[in-house]
This record gives structure tokens, sequence and C-alpha cells, in this order.
């Protein structure tokens, strides 16, 4: 059975939601239709000539992407540029195309837990804190019969999350009350007659992302026709998600050691570096794309090195004059991503005969001589 295209970005957005992009960012669904059934899915960092090839010659109909191929509001759709011939091609060959840009590096398992662990970093921290999470008390009044199958199936949705701790609740024994009307189907009691039944008021706590999925649940365990239950807002803060990561190194190295370590694990012939050499490094910052603004973040929380890409001349100077390192890896180091989109949402997509396949395609725009 092939996954619709509509579930398998469901799927993946259980990875990086919309709502952790910062504003303004093109994501979402660019190119196409989700309304179809999804052969193969292409995982990529940039979606190129070359790649859309790829996904020609492999069968995939949908690419999920990191850079936008749509920045801006089209005025026209010329076919004779470089850009109208791409979006003809994705389109005679029926390839949606899908971004997730700031979400995806600011989700727990994105870009930059990805290319923090590559380095080795632990004890991780955010470079900047830029999403918290809305929590809600959800209350549902359950027969005594289906309390725990309730309690389950709201605990398998994800509700009942309080930071490093699952399934809690809340649970209170009590008496409830209804008179079924003409036309109602009762799973207890007869129509006409005011029933008395012993029930749980059960209280939790469900996250914005999966309010919906947990109500759900909950209403499809529910032996009721009609379920009495609550969703209070809460002024309780959920989990905190941020950009960038902050870290340690197992062991110290110089910064020319790092340098060595990088280039090797993050597979980039050449790393431009700013500072000394020899001076020792521990506690690193790292931030995929183009990070050169958040240098002051970078020293705010301590970091003797940022790891990142783009760096600017003066931006440069900034950093050697203030005492923090700088990695310039290169903005290519994202396609890290490739391989962790592609084994996260394989996994999910285990039990279907949709496939997932990360690009091949080198899309690194300069060359090193």
């Amino acid at each position: 059975m092939l996954a619709k295209g509509q579930t398998v970005i469901q799927l993946f957005e259980q990875l990086a939601p919309k709502h952790y992009a910062m504003a303004d960012d093109k994501i979402g669904l660019q190119l196409g239709s989700l309304q179809k059934e999804i052969t193969k899915v292409l995982v990529a960092l940039d979606v190129t000539d070359a790649v859309v090839d790829e996904a020609i010659e492999v069968g995939a109909n949908l690419i999920i992407a990191h850079h936008a191929i749509i920045f801006r509001p089209l005025a026209h759709l010329q076919t004779e540029t470089p850009a109208g011939r791409l979006y003809e091609k994705l389109i005679k060959n029926d390839i949606a195309v899908y971004i997730a840009h700031t979400n995806l590096d600011v989700a727990e398992g994105g870009v930059n837990d990805l290319l923090s662990e590559q380095l080795g970093l632990t004890e991780m921290t955010h470079l900047e804190d830029v999403h918290t999470e809305k929590l809600q008390k959800l209350v549902v009044f359950v027969p005594e019969t289906h309390h725990q199958v309730v309690l389950d199936a709201l605990f398998k949705a994800g509700a009942g999350g309080i930071g490093q701790y699952s399934s809690c609740s809340f649970n209170i024994p009590g008496t409830g009350t209804f008179l079924p009307q003409e036309g109602a189907t009762p799973f207890i009691g007869e129509v006409g007659k005011l029933e008395r039944v012993q029930e749980v008021r059960v209280e939790t706590i469900v996250t914005a992302s999966v309010q919906r999925k947990a109500v759900t649940a909950m209403l499809k365990a529910h032996p009721y026709e009609e379920v009495a239950y609550d969703l209070y807002p809460m002024d309780l803060k959920g989990r905190v998600f941020g950009l960038g990561r902050v870290g340690k190194l197992p062991a110290a190295m110089t910064l020319r050691e790092l340098t060595e370590h990088a280039k090797a694990v993050f597979d980039v012939p050449t790393v431009r570096v700013v500072g000394d050499l020899s001076r020792p490094i521990r506690k690193v910052a790292v931030l995929g794309g183009s990070g050169g603004r958040y240098m002051r973040h970078a020293m705010f929380a301590g970091a003797d090195v940022l790891v990142t890409g783009d760096i600017d001349y003066h931006t440069a100077h900034d950093a050697l004059a203030a005492g923090l390192a700088l990695l310039d890896v290169g903005h290519n180091v994202e396609k890290i991503m490739k391989r962790g989109v592609a084994e996260y949402l394989a996994a999910q997509l285990a039990k279907t005969d949709t496939q997932v396949l990360a690009s091949a395609i080198n899309t690194e725009p300069f060359q090193f001589v």
C-alpha cells in the first residue's frame, strides 16, 4: 500500500512542525499536489536541475528539500528562464516539492542536532531560544469500565508529557449523570431515564503539537456517543526549541585539530578559519547555513568557536577582535539533513510501500582549487 502525499507530510511534520519556522520563512508545499499516492520520496538539500533529473530517474514523485525553490512571489512563469524550465520539468513529471527550512533547523533531530552530533558534541543547549511549546489541560469523564483504555489511548497519542516524565495524569472517581433524549443510542442506560454512572475524571497535559491527535484518540477509545471533555489553556510553559546548538567536545582540541576534525566528519575539502590555530577549544557553537549574525549569541553562551557557513569579511574581523574563533565550513554541510530526514521518514513509512531515498547529487556550487 502506497502512502498518500498528505500522510507523508503529516508524518514528516511530527519531526519538524511548520510552527517551528522563523517568520516569513518560505516553507511547505511549493509546487505540485499532495493529493496522490507517493511512490518514492527523494530527500534533497537543494532542488536543482540535476536533482529533478535524479527524481525522474528513480521514480520519485515527491521531493522534500531544505532550500526553497520559490523565494518571492512570481511575477511570471516563463519557461525560457532557468527557474521556469525547472518548474516546467517538475510539473510535467508530476513531482511535488515540499520545503522544510528553519523548522528543520530548530527541530530536535534536525539539521543543527545532526551537525552537532557529527562533531561529537555533548551537553547541548540552544544558541537562541525561538519557540516555547504551548500546553493545555485535557479533562475527560470516563466510565470506570473504560478508564484504562482511554488513558492508554491518550498516552499513546502523546498526551501526559511533563518535562522528562511521560504518562502523567490525575484521576478522580465520581458520579456522572445524564438523561438520553429521543433519538439517542446510549452505551449505558435507556432513553428517557436519568442515569447515574460511576465515572473517573481524567486530567492530563497535551501540547499544541499533539492536541488534535490526542483528542481524536480519546474520542475513538471512549465508549460514549457524546463525550464530555474540556480543554483549558495553561500559563505553564512546555519545552523550549531553539536555533543552533552549543555543546562540549569530549576532550579539548586545538583550533587546528578541530578544523581537521570538521573537514573529516563533514566531508569538506577546505575550511576557512578565524583565530589562533593553537588555542584550545572545548565549547563549540554550531549553526547550519549562514550564521555570522549569531556571533554575539555564541560569545554570550561562552563558546570558544562558532562553526557555521558564509562568514563575511567584516564579521570575521569582528570575531577576531572579540576573541571568538570561527570555522566557516560552508553552507553545503547542511547536506547532512538528506541522510537524517531519509532515515526518519523511512522508519515512519516502514509499513507502507512508499520508499524514501536520500539524493546522491552534490549541490555544492563552489569548486575548490
